[in-house]
């Protein structure tokens, strides 16, 4: 058996060219189906439904054998156990700080203010604020974060940004891009090993599909 993790959402329909391409259908719709484990037109294959910061878990202890993941969500897991063979170049959007329309951002970094920030991806926004010099107090939040500069409990967040309409519709502004996001094909190490003969012509369509 395969098994295949991927997130609802726009990473799910990106995929489904690509797993097209391999000649695999998925036989239910996530948005329809309350169920977690999704059947194929392969006997061997299926497809888990996880949250997308938890697929490269999933792929790390065995729980799938491959799955796709954005940028983001590798380098808040740091990449332990996972074979990255491909940039699948798909569900593409940015990394970015946003405060409330109004706050003067860049004369606080120039000040040397000590910001307080409220984000799920810590570890990419402590990584980015430091290379700035700028101290910040960090406010773990999983999701909503446009509420927290609103609310007045942080002075910016930092999130994934695609259009920036739910950026403007809550009265925030993008003030710096730290980096572009795109999801990555990651395979278990193991179940490369010792299923390589049914991984490869995945993973070579996938590449095919990329064009």
């Amino acid at each position: 058996m395969i098994t295949l993790a991927l997130s609802k959402g726009r990473i799910f329909e990106e995929t489904l060219p690509l797993l097209a391409a391999a000649g695999i259908t998925v036989l239910e719709d996530p948005e329809k189906s309350r169920k977690l484990i999704l059947p194929t037109n392969h006997d061997n294959v299926r497809v888990v439904l996880v949250r997308a910061s938890d697929v490269p878990t999933y792929v790390q202890y065995g729980g799938a054998d491959l799955g796709v993941a954005g940028k983001d969500s590798l380098i808040e897991h740091g990449g332990q156990g996972l074979f990255q063979p491909l940039d699948l170049q798909i569900a593409k959007c940015r990394v970015s700080v946003a405060v409330r329309a109004g706050f003067d951002y860049q004369g606080a970094v120039r000040q040397g203010a000590r910001l307080r920030v409220a984000t799920k991806y810590t570890h990419i926004a402590r990584e980015f604020f430091a290379s700035k010099g700028v101290h910040v107090d960090m406010v773990k939040l999983y999701g909503s974060m446009e509420l927290a500069p609103l609310t007045g409990m942080a002075d910016a967040i930092v999130d994934l940004v695609s259009t920036g309409n739910t950026l403007k519709a809550n009265h925030l502004v993008e003030v710096e891009r730290i980096m572009d996001i795109s999801s990555h094909l990651v395979v278990n190490q193991a179940a490369l090993k010792l299923k390589q003969a049914r991984l490869k012509p995945i993973i070579e369509a996938f590449a095919g599909a990329m064009g």
